[in-house]
């Protein structure tokens, strides 16, 4: 083994088939160590190498005679000044933030924090005891891979249906899937799991945290986990807890796997990273990787008080973006997610800490100027959680143009609707088609929003639905975590029930929020396992949930079997009806000069709404036109979108309404085509005279017949010509259509 100084780029451990290059960065370091063990149950480490070069604040070497699985971690001496933002402890073994795969995950020991744990002290103390033994370790990866015809779906947003997914809790208690790869990436990209997605209709998965994480040490105190994984310490690493290999490269290849089975049906994989705040929490915290490394630069300290951290995050600390070599390492890490492992997208998890240089929000700092000028990056799906639990976090609707976002304000707001209170069906219009308030002043489309109606954060869709208030009694705090505010409504009785009227009308209103979610215009989203009718006994907060809990129940009985066929009914409906998915907002006019608006807002006398109507406070349902020959849209062909004309009825009061159904033109012919009141909800029904009558707390859709105007469409190149000889003789408008 002989030690040569290597390079300073890349950082991290790479192999090149002969050797390991290890570079770390490190601006306050005095000195750096390489640890090599001979397994990941070692107590010590078998060779300590000081790093023999420093360029650029980076320490390297490179070690000949080294292969993929080596165990490595790192020792740094600095200085010990907490009160001036410096942790360095020479006891210390550190895990390297780079590192490509994760050989030992961290064993809770008190030698696991930098200071005296009991010291009165506190964490100005240093801890002289050697932590070898408990420490996270990397290990050297080789990333090969045969990707073969692999290629990116590249699903356009506008046509994107996002399904929210645990890789473990997916597929815990699949049966059908092979028990060696329940819980695993190969159980979420086997047959069975590839066909579930295909037949569902989604074409995105997007993956709560994949990055390895650590479980805080009081949840393991509790006999508890950090489940929802939102806890990263290894920024390039896939969790080796979600493999079916204990092997480090194998989990690696797994992944990839996993990637490739995905893509190879048409589904995309979408990220959840967490890139605001690391694993080692405030100053009480332990010592794992960055804090051990170089504190005072990878961390946002509070000015004049370093001892402390900024908390934008609720989690103890926030990363420092204002420094080259933190924003490098959350790029580095990105490109390596997409150029290595394929995905195809990410959501930033409280992507407003992200845009914080001084103190302010600012969605022109260099965060987003760096995304946005990359070549790689600019392409990919980006989704920010648009708040973090800083002053003037909640920052939806104001990310830049590129970017999309959880709508919290459409989910809000639908829980508000279908509740029943009062004064909200002018902004559930407006959620309805697109959000234009969010999102069309910045010159972003209306996929741009995101729109869902739970998430892993809060309420299944049937505890919304059955459930007041939160029961996080199993998360050991007396139930004073998670959100108090959920705008539920119980429809009668809290928690599970026989009462059957209780019960049907949940079943209804779970197929009232799906029903919404999927005819508003955006980009849904479905939380794994809400086409389930998934509960979790009320528990709002299950991030520490790694059972039952928190697993898909894949035990099919009656109730489950017709929400999961009228979910895949509504899908198939949304990718059937351009209308449904456009790409620009409506205009409120006649775009094609057919005298028809693109849409249009009725009341149920079958008037169209005006200012008195929209104001009244009483008002729960309306009903609303979506002309399917007013798009003015062109496919990849160049030929104009046109699709079927819907009349949505949405009555959220719990009495009947009856509805007129609209004349758009003469001898229009409307057919039923859905009703979330109906057992049989997909039947076709002709309605008589021109009437509906929407039972209360329900959804319609109805579909125009085929006495609309006939009108040839045009291509867009046939449209250019036109516009080219314009100038030859007088045209009427229609002549240009």
């Amino acid at each position: 083994m002989r030690l040569r100084p290597g390079n300073p780029y890349p950082l991290g451990a790479t192999w090149d088939g002969s050797g390991v290059n290890f570079a770390l960065f490190s601006e306050h370091a005095t000195r750096v160590e390489l640890c090599l063990f001979d397994s990941v149950h070692a107590e010590r480490e078998y060779a300590r190498i000081a790093l023999p070069e420093q360029t650029d604040l980076v320490w390297h070497g490179r070690l000949s005679s080294i292969v993929p699985g080596q165990v490595y971690g790192y020792r740094v001496h600095g200085p010990h000044a907490p009160s001036e933002g410096h942790r360095f402890n020479l006891n210390k073994v550190v895990f390297d933030p780079y590192a490509k795969a994760i050989a030992r995950t961290t064993i809770w020991t008190p030698e696991m924090y930098g200071y005296a744990v009991g010291d009165p002290l506190g964490d100005l103390s240093l801890d002289p005891h050697d932590n070898a033994r408990a420490a996270p370790l990397a290990a050297v990866a080789d990333t090969a891979f045969t990707w073969g015809g692999d290629r990116p779906p590249e699903t356009p947003w506008h046509k994107t249906i996002i399904y929210e997914a645990h890789v473990k809790g997916a597929t815990r208690l699949r049966p059908d899937v092979p028990e060696r790869w329940r819980g695993t990436y190969a159980g979420l990209g086997s047959e069975e799991m590839l066909r579930y997605f295909q037949d569902l209709g989604v074409t995105a998965l997007e993956l709560m945290p994949v990055h390895h994480h650590a479980y805080d040490h009081y949840l393991v105190d509790r006999s508890l986990t950090n489940y929802w994984g939102y806890n990263t310490l290894g920024f390039f690493t896939p969790d080796l807890r979600y493999s079916s290999t204990a092997s480090p490269t194998g989990c690696l290849r797994e992944f990839k796997t996993m990637v490739r089975s995905l893509h190879s049906a048409g589904i995309e994989v979408i990220l959840d990273v967490v890139y605001n705040h690391p694993a080692e929490g405030n100053h009480l915290g332990p010592t794992l990787s960055l804090r051990g490394i170089d504190n005072k630069s990878y961390y946002r300290l509070v000015s004049g008080n370093e001892r402390y951290y900024m908390d934008y995050t609720g989690c103890g600390n926030t990363l420092n973006m204002v420094h080259p070599r933190v924003l490098q390492l959350i790029m580095d890490s990105l490109r390596y997610w997409v150029t290595e492992m394929h995905v195809d997208g990410f959501r930033f998890d409280l992507a407003s800490t992200l845009a914080r240089e001084l103190h302010e929000v600012d969605k022109l700092g260099a965060f987003f100027d760096i995304i946005h000028q990359d070549p790689i990056l600019s392409q990919v799906k980006l989704i920010a959680e648009p708040w973090d639990l800083g002053e003037g976090g909640y920052q939806v609707g104001n990310f830049p143009v590129g970017w999309t976002e959880w709508n919290g304000k459409y989910r809000d707001c639908l829980r508000k609707f279908w509740k029943g209170d009062g004064g909200t069906t002018t902004e559930f219009a407006t959620r309805l088609a697109g959000s234009s308030d969010l999102y069309e002043r910045s010159g972003r489309r209306p996929y741009a929003s995101i729109n869902f109606v739970v998430s892993h954060d809060g309420f299944t869709l049937r505890d919304l639905v059955s459930y007041n208030g939160k029961h996080n009694e199993a998360n050991g705090e007396d139930n004073n975590d998670g959100e108090s505010n959920n705008n539920s409504w119980n429809c009668g009785a809290e928690g599970e029930t026989d009462d059957p009227e209780i019960n049907r009308l949940r079943a209804r209103q779970q197929r009232n929020f799906l029903a919404t979610l999927m005819l508003s215009q955006g980009v849904p989203m479905i939380c794994g396992g809400d086409e389930l009718s998934r509960t979790q006994k009320g528990n709002n907060n299950a991030y520490c949930q790694d059972n039952e809990i928190s697993w898909l129940d894949w035990e099919m009985d009656a109730e489950k079997e017709d929400l999961l066929a009228f979910t895949k009914y509504l899908i198939a409906l949304r990718q059937s009806q351009p209308v449904l998915t456009r790409r620009k907002f409506f205009q409120g006019q006649s775009l094609r000069g057919e005298g028809v608006k693109d849409i249009v807002w009725y009341s149920a006398r079958g008037k169209e709404m005006d200012d008195r109507a929209w104001s009244e406070h009483s008002v729960k349902s309306l009903g609303v036109l979506l002309n399917g020959r007013e798009i003015p849209e062109f496919d990849e062909d160049g030929n104009a979108i046109s699709g079927d004309t819907l009349f949505l009825i949405f009555n959220a009061h719990h009495e009947d309404a009856v509805f007129t159904l609209p004349t758009v033109w003469p001898d229009v012919k409307w057919l039923r085509v859905l009703d979330t009141a109906e057992t049989n909800w997909s039947k076709p029904v002709k309605p008589r005279a021109f009437r509906h009558r929407a039972k209360g707390r329900s959804v319609a859709v109805f579909m125009a017949g085929d006495a609309a105007p006939s009108k040839p469409r045009g291509s867009l190149s046939e449209r250019k010509i036109t516009i080219l000889s314009a100038s030859e003789k007088p045209r009427s408008p229609e002549a240009n259509l």
